[in-house]
């Protein structure tokens, strides 16, 4: 049995996260060069078309949107790819910070506008390795202080995790995690083939049995800090 919700991996092209479609001041709060949330709007939508093909499989981990959400998601619906999203803490759709009734009377939004709504964890294999991938970093936050740690992945035993949230300008891997957020990668999705160039996997965790953490464990991690 999984520990967590199971998902295929192999099918997806593209991962990404924090877009935050509509929020009016996260330009200055994670430093975005864009003068005006419609600039950054805008150019969100473009480089992901530019990279998303219309029959594309993408990832999204959390923090599409904000502002008001009719709108703001709605501004999405017009992004290519077929859309799966795993809820960070400022989606409507987020068990986080969002009660079940907010999240049944949100849900047909992000629906509409094309989303596929998954758990705030999910796992799978990627060609034969065991993944995990989460909004949350197994610890590391945008602030001083790790929040919503119950909604994060429970332990880190050496799985290799993608995730967002930091708003971290680092590129590539850091321990055996893979921050994915449009801060790191010019604002744009990017291929999951990247992410297996630069994240190699531990031998130990191919075809790892479901909810057990096989590897060794690392060294500390680098906290991060927008």
């Amino acid at each position: 049995m999984s520990e967590y919700p199971w998902f295929d991996f192999d099918q997806v092209d593209f991962v990404t996260s924090d877009q935050h479609f509509g929020h009016a001041r996260i330009s200055e709060l994670a430093e975005r060069p864009f003068a005006t949330v419609e600039e950054m709007n805008a150019e969100l939508a473009r480089r992901w078309n530019d990279v998303v093909g219309p029959d594309d499989v993408v990832l999204h981990l959390g923090d599409l949107a904000l502002g008001p959400i009719e709108e703001s998601v709605g501004l999405t619906a017009h992004l290519n790819g077929r859309r799966f999203l795993v809820p960070g803490n400022h989606d409507r759709v987020s068990p986080a910070t969002q009660s079940r009734r907010a999240i049944e009377r949100f849900t047909p939004v992000y629906e509409a506008a094309g989303w596929s709504i998954l758990p705030e964890v999910i796992e799978g294999t990627r060609h034969g390795y065991r993944i995990l991938a989460s909004h949350y970093p197994y610890s590391g936050d945008s602030h001083g202080t790790d929040r919503h740690t119950t909604h994060r992945p429970r332990s880190d035993g050496g799985v290799p995790l993608l995730h967002g949230h930091t708003h971290a300008r680092d590129h590539g891997p850091h321990g055996h995690e893979f921050h994915v957020g449009v801060d790191a990668h010019d604002f744009t999705p990017i291929r999951f083939t990247l992410v297996e160039r630069m994240d190699p996997q531990p031998p130990g965790h191919r075809d790892a049995p479901a909810g057990r953490d096989p590897g060794s464990a690392h060294g500390p991690r680098r906290r991060h800090r927008r």
